[in-house]
């Protein structure tokens, strides 16, 4: 297989052979469900692990936000956060200890307490990579869920694409890029997207929980925003229609995708975080997302499944493009 997630469909058969036996479990792992939920009674613990494959720069840094981010778009609060954390052998102690300062940076920025994990030095690895695990908290109302969209629903995305899969190949693609013709300030300032805008969606997603009823919440990761666009319509049952002028695409995003071939929507995506909620709710949402110093904007609606996945360009209605892997995947294994 190819890197990156697995194919939608083993995906769902591998989940379907999965038992639940446990009445507390109110969320378990399904497609587009990215974190796990059991009750406690008066609060829910909500769970969530991801590994960091792709970065080595800053990867403390992705690490912690990329796992709070599904936390948070759940609904809940990211409080507790572990580690495992494999090196190759070539690192040196200098490179494990600024790994760690990445990771406590991380968390004290986000309110969150690193608790535990593992460490070790292993064979084979030509690069670090770190597996988080968050865990968080929910009221006893319970929690936001992926396939909580509806039909009818606006679709809301903030801050842009692709923030995280720029950055990273500014990060580790420089020399490319810099081969191919792309401005060095340009360079530079996608490099910066890791802090600013930054991957994290925590703050837009408490926001945004505190502003209306929201139906779904979804971090577009692996697969950018087109898989995410899937991921919630699988996940609910539901179709997709998008206008492609109406996303917005960080021009960063724009020039290294040009410069490297690479298509924006299927470009890894967190720090854009999107939304589905009723329409009379869309006004309220947008108003406290912007006096947050978030911006958002809506990019589609919701429609019945049989009305499938769609993107209105200036040409026409198209089926939204599907990507087996991620952009930065595909540029890597090239």
């Amino acid at each position: 297989m190819e890197p990156g997630k697995l194919p939608l469909q083993l995906l769902r058969s591998i989940l379907a052979k999965v038992p639940m036996e446990d009445e507390r479990v109110l969320v378990s792992g399904g497609v587009g469900e990215d974190a796990a939920a059991v009750s406690f009674g008066n609060c829910l613990l909500v769970a969530k692990t991801d590994p960091i494959t792709f970065a080595t720069d800053h990867i403390g840094w992705y690490a912690v936000n990329v796992n709070a981010n599904d936390v948070a778009a759940s609904g809940a609060r990211p409080a507790w956060f572990l580690a495992s954390v494999l090196l190759p052998t070539t690192w040196n102690e200098c490179e494990a200890e600024r790994l760690f300062d990445q990771l406590i940076a991380a968390c004290r920025e986000l309110g969150v307490t690193l608790v535990g994990g593992h460490t070790e030095v292993t064979y084979d690895l030509s690069r670090p990579i770190v597996v988080g695990c968050m865990l968080g908290e929910a009221g006893p109302q319970g929690i936001v869920r992926t396939a909580g969209a509806k039909p009818g629903d606006d679709i809301v995305l903030t801050k842009g694409i692709a923030i995280e899969g720029t950055a990273l190949l500014a990060r580790e693609a420089g020399q490319q890029l810099t081969k191919r013709g792309v401005d060095a300030a340009l360079i530079a300032r996608a490099k910066d997207l890791l802090f600013s805008p930054g991957i994290s969606v925590v703050r837009e997603a408490q926001v945004a929980c505190q502003s209306t009823s929201l139906h779904s919440m979804h971090d577009p990761t692996e697969g950018g925003l087109a898989t995410a666009l899937l991921e919630v319509g699988v996940a609910a049952d539901v179709g997709m229609r998008v206008d492609r002028e109406a996303i917005p695409v960080l021009p960063e995003t724009e020039a290294i995708c040009k410069a490297l071939g690479l298509d924006p929507l299927g470009l890894l995506a967190s720090g854009a975080l999107l939304i589905t909620l009723a329409p009379a709710g869309t006004p309220a949402l947008l108003s406290a997302l912007r006096q947050a110093g978030i911006a958002a904007w809506r990019i589609g609606v919701v429609t019945e499944a049989a009305a499938g996945f769609k993107v209105h360009t200036p040409t026409g209605l198209q089926d939204l493009p599907q990507f087996a892997r991620d952009e930065v995947a595909r540029f890597f294994s090239t």
